[in-house]
């Protein structure tokens, strides 16, 4: 099994634990009252897309933490703005080019590193907007300062689901060139927010 930087568990037992994930999340948006699919459209709605689980995209990466914390404001998708603080960075490679994603903390009391990024598959594979990392510390967090950044487990904003839904737009400096074809598809013709 190769990759390119960052080690990655054998394939049996990640993705053991990543398609009981999908499959709870699919039945979530299905039936649960609190789902981003509108009530009326739940019943059409049967699962999300997702690109084949791939260790190639799955990376064990040292957080390089920020000195100084910055925050930075980012457009919404409601048109207002959300303050992000610029806690560390994840840097890697695929496809032969480095790439550096900025890890977020919404509000700086909480452990949970949000990670959005907007990569070549968007706005065809995937969401124009881009897709999102959460990362828990325990969940995802490794050996020392090393995070578990798996993109099988990127997430696409609720806003595609329903206008209803506020979501940061992903800043300019999180904007990758690889294509990362992992994680959640674009959602299927019929489910998408302009199609309810």
């Amino acid at each position: 099994m190769t990759r390119e930087g960052g080690r990655i568990m054998r394939r049996s037992r990640w993705e053991a634990r990543l398609n009981p994930r999908r499959r709870g999340k699919d039945k979530y948006f299905r039936v649960h009252p609190d789902s981003p699919i509108p009530p009326e459209s739940q019943r059409h709605f049967k699962a999300l897309r997702y690109f084949p689980p791939d260790p190639v995209y799955r990376f064990e990466l040292e957080l390089h933490e920020h000195s100084v914390k910055s925050t930075v404001s980012v457009q919404t998708t409601h048109g207002g703005e959300r303050d992000l603080v610029r806690w560390g960075e994840f840097r890697f490679t695929l496809g032969g080019i480095d790439c550096v994603l900025q890890a977020y903390r919404t509000d700086e009391r909480s452990e949970r590193l949000f990670v959005p990024f907007r990569d070549a598959t968007a706005g065809l594979e995937t969401p124009e907007m881009g897709r999102y990392l959460d990362l828990e510390r325990q969940i995802h967090r490794s050996d020392g300062n090393a995070w578990i950044v798996d993109f099988n487990e990127a997430c696409n904003p609720w806003c595609e689901c329903s206008q209803d839904y506020l979501y940061p737009y992903v800043p300019p400096e999180n904007w990758i060139e690889p294509p990362i074809r992992a994680g959640e598809m674009r959602l299927a013709l019929g489910t998408a927010r302009d199609d309810l």
